[in-house]
């Protein structure tokens, strides 16, 4: 099992956003993440499936434990742009 945390509140709002809790983040079969260089707080992106679909999760690495921030369906353009193209 992966140590992801996150906190709850942005959980809730992330189920209404996104319709998926932070919590599936653990469930990611990660392809490929990088450094995402739009934030200087050390977010990093990872894509990758989840239950067959591609998924797409923000977050950062805090106390040794990686903390989920967002987790999202991933746009067909980013499957296309980061995941097909690290294959």
């Amino acid at each position: 099992t992966k140590m992801i945390e996150f906190d709850p509140e942005k959980d809730r709002k992330n189920i209404s956003k996104h319709g998926i809790s932070l919590r599936r983040a653990r469930d990611l079969e990660v392809v490929v993440h990088f450094p995402d260089q739009r934030f200087t707080d050390g977010r990093f992106r990872a894509y990758g499936t989840i239950d067959e679909k591609y998924y797409c999760l923000a977050y950062v690495i805090r106390n040794g434990l990686i903390r989920a921030i967002s987790l999202r369906r991933a746009h067909d353009y980013e499957v296309y742009d980061h995941v097909k193209k690290a294959h």
